[in-house]
Order: C-alpha cells, then structure tokens, then sequence
C-alpha cells in the first residue's frame, strides 16, 4: 500500500511488538491497539504489501516455527477480515516513525516570567488550535501544521520553547472550557511560529495501560511535562517538523 495522496492512518510502534494506529479520517482521531500478531501483519501493509499476500507470508512464518497450519492460517484470514471491518484497510497509511531516544523536560512553573509578545502569541495561537480542533476534523489540523512547516523559521531550542509552551498553558487557564494535550501542543506549535521559531508537533500512544498524547519536541527534548504526569515512553505516530529554512 504505497502511499501516493495524504495519509489517513499513522502508526506507532509501541513496546513488546505491539502497535497503536491513529484514524484521522473523523474526529479528533480514533485509535486502535493492535496486539503483536495484528501489528506484524499490519506493518507488511504499509510497507506495501498486500493483505493478503501479508498474511500469506505470515503464515509461512509462523508454519516453519511449528504453528498448526489450518489454525494459523484461519486466524491470520480473519485479522485480515477484522482490520478491513475497522476500516484501516481503506485509507493511505503512513509508515510508522521510529521512535528516537528522547529526553524529558518539565514544563515551567506558574509564575515564570513570560515578555509581553511571547504571552500574546500563545493567546492567538491557542484560540487558532481551538478553533481548528473543535470545528473540523484533526486531519485539517494535521494539514494546516504541515503547511507552517514550510515557513522559514529558527529552530527554537529548549528554553525558548519552554516559555512559549508556558504562554499556552497561561492562556488555556483563562479559557473557560479544557485545553488538553493535542490543543495545548498544536498551540505550542502555532505559537512557536508566530514568534519565528519551529518546533516539532508530535502524536503518539503508549501500551500497558493503553492510552494516546500529543506533545512538542525540539533539539531531541520533549517540553512543557509536568513532573510524574504522564506515562512514558510514548512512541509517536505522527510528528511534523519544520521543513523552511530562513532567508
């Protein structure tokens, strides 16, 4: 399943061979948690692979490690039949990012102080990331980040990311409704660029216990974490980084 238009389906490779894929066809995404044998088969597919050639080959595999072949090859049939019936079988996939070593920053606390500009452009970028993600589907989020990917922007580095996600968690207190994860970290991005700085938007999910979160990176650092908040490591599906470079 060559991907030859924008992809719908994004992976990540979670621990103990398991998999985690992003729908973003609809909504704010849907996941779906794959178990080891689904995300072997379901790697193959978006390598190019056919299903059926892939649960062919599987099966081989799995014949030659001494599995029954009649039990084999009707459960590897009906994961196929089970991944067409979610739909992940009728959508471009991406192939799933690796997932690079990355450190953990917590973000700054309440009362750092923020300048003036970096303040207002966590204000606009939030109300940009809440109007995208509560009116459309997360695949126009998706899109209008990979067009700001394109502006010639300044790597921000660790600090001067951590004050512009500051901004935006500064802004989402005031907002009346919940900011969370993906509007936060879509605004960190937003922002970022309105101050002529790129960071990186990152989507992912971890297994055991399952669950799914967005998040920036820059120069290999994951910022704006509060200390013992969250479950890590998470492994992305998704991550779009700055591509322009300035003049």
């Amino acid at each position: 399943m060559p991907v030859t238009t924008t992809p719908q389906l994004y992976t990540a490779r979670l621990a103990s061979g398991r998999a985690a894929v992003m729908d973003t066809r609809t909504g704010r995404g849907h996941w779906q948690h794959l178990n080891p044998t689904a995300a072997l088969l379901w790697h193959r597919v978006t390598e190019g692979t056919r299903p059926e050639r892939a649960a062919e080959d599987l099966t081989a595999t799995f014949i030659r490690e001494g599995a029954d072949p009649a039990v084999v090859r009707a459960d590897l049939n009906t994961l196929v039949g089970q991944l067409r019936e979610l739909g992940l079988l009728s959508g471009p996939a991406a192939p799933a990012p690796d997932p690079a070593r990355i450190q953990i920053r917590p973000a700054l606390p309440p009362d750092e102080p923020l300048g003036a500009a970096d303040r207002a452009a966590g204000l606009v970028a939030l109300a940009a990331a809440l109007l995208l993600l509560r009116c459309a589907p997360i695949r126009t989020s998706i899109a209008a980040a990979r067009l700001v990917a394109r502006l010639p922007l300044h790597p921000a580095d660790p600090e001067r990311a951590d004050h512009l996600f500051a901004a935006v968690r500064r802004a989402a207190r005031a907002w009346p409704g919940r900011a969370a994860c993906l509007e936060e970290s879509l605004a960190c991005y937003l922002a970022a660029a309105l101050r002529g700085r790129g960071v990186t938007w990152a989507i992912g999910a971890r297994t055991a216990p399952a669950g799914a979160h967005a998040w920036n990176e820059t120069s290999g650092t994951v910022i704006g974490q509060e200390p013992g908040d969250r479950l890590w490591p998470y492994a992305p599906a998704l991550r779009i980084r700055h591509t322009g470079h300035p003049e």
